[in-house]
């Protein structure tokens, strides 16, 4: 009997391996291909559509609302069922999708594309992905299986993007569209098929640390202010990460940075991102991981204050900047880990969805929010200590949840 459990956990041990391992390579591939790739598709679209950026950026901003709608029902689906049919579903239709936005010729066309990438990237990137670790790993085992994760897709842009911009050198973004499409059908869909498995059982330990902790109702963890907070301080870092991310490079250029340094500088957000991922998951062993995360969004809040401060000299610049990327990629770890610490798992995804939506909606406006203060201030300085104040928002409301636990 021992030996029979022994067998079995070696075996969902081995499962749990397999399947961080098969979504590393689905959502670096997923993301690289419905995500980062539009930025380089920008100009030759605007160009070839005979419209403007703006109004192609707001395909892109229409995809990601679409992708928010989801992320309830989406969450119910994954807490129910798994994440099996849904992710392949999702991989496969984002597939056919990027084939038919290689044919698209006119803006309208462009738009219902995009709502349907967003609707596909609800159903096999992150919060799904993140659904499936959660159900199958033990709390001891979370921190490491989510890290694993989102370092290796940390580099999705880092790979997406230059291999992008080759393909429509060489060719043409149509072309691109359907290699991308290739990419993507051969990668995420038999892994999502065949690796994916319907999630063990709550383990023990976790049913019984878990005793004292809000009913698997979802009117009770809505009724709980340190959702509350959870979300207020996860929306306030997203609404700051992507209003930098988006400005940051415009920002160095008017303060009179080359163009050329704007986008180096830029470009080691990739490699901080994981850099503090790193950094987080070593710290939250010793420490409670909303302590640790709260510390971080400070830091940030200081950073871009600095930013707008020195913007113009380079070196205090690159140093603002280092300090500011080294939270750009731990709300993707530190969220799901402190969701499955408060509340039963069994209801993870859906909770998640429910926190999604607000984050989803403060990442589209945001950068728009920005842009509109830059223009009625007529500079970056002002924009981006606004964004230094969303950051201490986060940080504080974060802080208030560490006291609370």
């Amino acid at each position: 009997m021992a030996t029979d459990r022994a067998v079995a956990a070696d075996q969902t041990v081995g499962s749990a391996k397999a399947i961080v391992a098969a979504l590393a390579v689905t959502q670096t591939v997923g993301y690289g291909t419905l995500y980062y790739a539009f930025a380089v598709f920008l100009i030759p679209l605007a160009r070839d559509l005979n419209t403007s950026t703006t109004a192609v950026t707001g395909s892109f901003t229409a995809s990601v609302l679409a992708s928010a709608a989801l992320a309830v029902p989406v969450g119910r689906w994954l807490d129910r069922h798994g994440g099996r049919a849904l992710m392949t579903t999702g991989s496969a239709t984002g597939a056919l999708l990027l084939v038919a936005w290689s044919q698209v010729h006119s803006l309208g066309q462009l738009y219902a594309v995009q709502i349907g990438i967003g609707i596909a990237s609800a159903a096999c990137l992150y919060e799904a992905a993140f659904a499936v670790i959660i159900a199958w790993h033990t709390p001891k085992q979370r921190s490491s299986a989510l890290l694993a994760l989102t370092v290796v897709a940390g580099f999705a842009s880092s790979i997406f993007l230059p291999l992008t911009g080759w393909l429509v050198d060489r060719y043409d973004w149509r072309t691109t569209l359907i290699v991308l499409a290739i990419i993507n059908a051969l990668l995420t869909v038999p892994l999502h098929a065949t690796v994916l498995r319907p999630s063990p059982r709550p383990h023990a330990e976790e049913a019984k640390s878990q005793e004292h902790i809000l009913p698997v109702r979802l009117r009770a963890v809505l009724a709980d202010r340190g959702f509350w907070l959870l979300t207020l301080s996860f929306t306030a870092h997203t609404a700051a990460v992507a209003a930098v991310a988006v400005h940051l490079v415009a920002a160095l250029i008017s303060w009179g940075h080359p163009p050329g340094f704007a986008a180096t500088v830029a470009g080691l957000f990739g490699i901080l991102s994981v850099t503090g991922r790193l950094v987080t998951t070593g710290l939250q062993r010793r420490f409670r991981t909303a302590t640790v995360v709260a510390c971080i969004f400070a830091l940030q809040g200081v950073a871009v204050a600095t930013l707008a401060a020195v913007g113009h000299e380079a070196i205090p610049a690159v140093a603002a900047v280092i300090g500011f990327g080294l939270g750009f990629g731990v709300g993707s770890i530190a969220k799901p880990m402190l969701l499955a610490e408060r509340y039963d798992v069994r209801r993870y995804a859906t909770i998640a969805g429910v926190m999604v939506v607000p984050m989803t909606i403060a990442k589209a406006a945001a950068p728009l929010a920005v842009a509109a203060l830059h223009t009625a201030t007529g500079g970056y300085a002002r924009p981006f200590l606004a964004v230094a104040a969303t950051c201490a928002v986060a940080a504080v409301a974060l802080a208030r949840v560490s006291r609370g636990r």
